[in-house]
């Protein structure tokens, strides 16, 4: 039996400050759905058809075009995004689930779209949001010794005890570095790209009465934890 919680946590932060990693942890702690915005783009733009679009307010959204900012480290349109985010919550709300976004919103336009349907569906007092903090270099460390696991993507932070570490410890599957996503150049581009279209929706947030809690991202990923489920409570 599905017993619902209507809550919904919101995990900001530049590339590499574990966002993903908290958010899985979320999932399996408070049995939330792990809504990976990077992961339903990269799934649709790669199953896309040639030629495939959405057509939203009278403007045709090409799935070859939003790959191929993808693929250098840009943003997707945020109406192509907001599409694709809106669709996904509505359903789990129908599914009486309860969610967990790991880099989403990720642009003021998104934002202002995803935050009052949650409020409409899920209400504000169930809406926690969380900015882990990291430097710049420390996320460019960070991302270029990153890997993903073959099977289903599951990020594999690098670490002292991961660094030597061949298959994903949850699938057993191999672990790859993703081409291109993951050099520091394209990282570089991630981080100016967080800095001028993700950040102001920190503020966006507190104008709505929306808390969000600081954390700090350059500790353990057990002590980041313990400070999120610290702050839920």
């Amino acid at each position: 039996m599905n017993l619902f919680k209507p809550l919904v946590v919101i995990v900001l932060g530049p590339p590499g400050s574990g966002k993903g990693t908290q958010a899985i942890l979320l999932s399996e702690k408070f049995h939330l759905y792990h809504l990976e915005t990077s992961k339903i783009i990269e799934q649709e733009i790669i199953r896309a058809k040639k030629g495939e679009f959405v057509k939203i307010n009278k403007k045709k959204y090409f799935f070859e075009k939003e790959k191929q900012l993808w693929q250098k480290g840009d943003l997707c349109s945020p109406p192509f995004v907001t599409y694709l985010v809106k669709k996904k919550i509505e359903k789990l709300y129908k599914e009486r689930q309860g969610i967990v976004f790991s880099g989403s919103p990720r642009t003021l336009y998104e934002g202002k779209e995803i935050i009052p349907l949650l409020k409409k569906l899920y209400r504000k007092t169930n809406i926690k949001i969380f900015e882990i903090l990291l430097s710049a270099k420390e996320s460019v460390f960070r991302n270029s010794h990153r890997r993903i696991c073959k099977l289903m993507r599951h990020p594999i932070l690098w670490t002292k005890e991961t660094k030597k570490l061949k298959s994903c410890p949850l699938d057993g599957s191999k672990l790859l570095k993703r081409k291109g996503l993951d050099d520091p150049e394209t990282i570089k581009v991630r981080l100016k790209q967080y800095k001028e279209r993700t950040y102001p929706l920190i503020k966006h947030f507190k104008e709505r009465d929306l808390k969000v809690k600081k954390i700090n991202g350059e500790q353990s990923v057990a002590d980041v934890f313990k400070d999120i489920l610290k702050a839920i409570k």
